[in-house]
């Protein structure tokens, strides 16, 4: 059996699901987040505690996003109606996990903030992604494809770069890389493999 004939009742079913419903369905890490802040849950340190779980939050986003359409080429599943909103809400929780630091941490000492890039690069990484992914969030919408035409494609594949660069930021900070970290890298590069894997005729 085909995994064409396998995914097609399921791709019936999603065709059913409004998009609506997946930006409302991806605000439930956010208030989980808020709960174990507001529940004593988040862990000793509350700053690193929130800032951690948005930007991990961020990264299953922009891995799912990236996910999309392989799935659709290998597995026939198709999801590309909820891309939109995926990468919207993965822009969301970066800019969430950005502003945690920014606030949070660094309490607006922009001065001490820049201190902090100095000593620690891999936050300059997660500040370069975060930039990357500010001209895919603000093309977004039905009027920039039509009036970027082709280079509307063109401008998203800087989606690459940012993930690449979010990856990277979340390994270096680690002291050690744990298991977790490898398997954040495994899947991103199989992804790009995949995703770029020439097309047989």
């Amino acid at each position: 059996m085909s995994t064409a004939s396998l995914s097609a009742p399921l791709n019936t079913a999603l065709r059913r699901v409004p998009t609506w419903l997946v930006y409302l369905a991806g605000l439930i890490p956010l208030g989980w987040v808020i709960w174990l802040t507001l529940s004593g849950g988040i862990g000793v340190d509350p700053v690193k505690g929130i800032e951690h779980r948005l930007g991990k939050i961020a990264l299953w986003f922009l891995i799912g996003g990236l996910a999309i359409t392989p799935a659709r080429r290998f597995l026939s599943l198709n999801l590309i109606r909820y891309r939109r909103a995926v990468g919207l809400l993965a822009f969301f929780y970066v800019a969430l996990h950005l502003v945690a630091w920014a606030v949070l941490d660094m309490g607006m000492l922009w001065a001490q903030a820049a201190s902090d890039l100095i000593k620690r690069p891999y936050l300059f990484f997660g500040i370069s992604a975060f930039v990357l992914l500010i001209p895919l969030a603000l093309t977004s919408n039905n009027a920039s494809i039509r009036k970027l035409g082709a280079n509307w494609r063109r401008l998203h594949w800087l989606v690459y770069p940012a993930v690449g660069l979010g990856v990277i930021h979340y390994l270096w900070q680690m002291k050690v890389i744990s298991l977790q970290g490898w398997v954040w890298l495994a899947v991103f590069s199989a992804l790009i493999a995949v995703r770029f894997r020439p097309r047989r005729r």
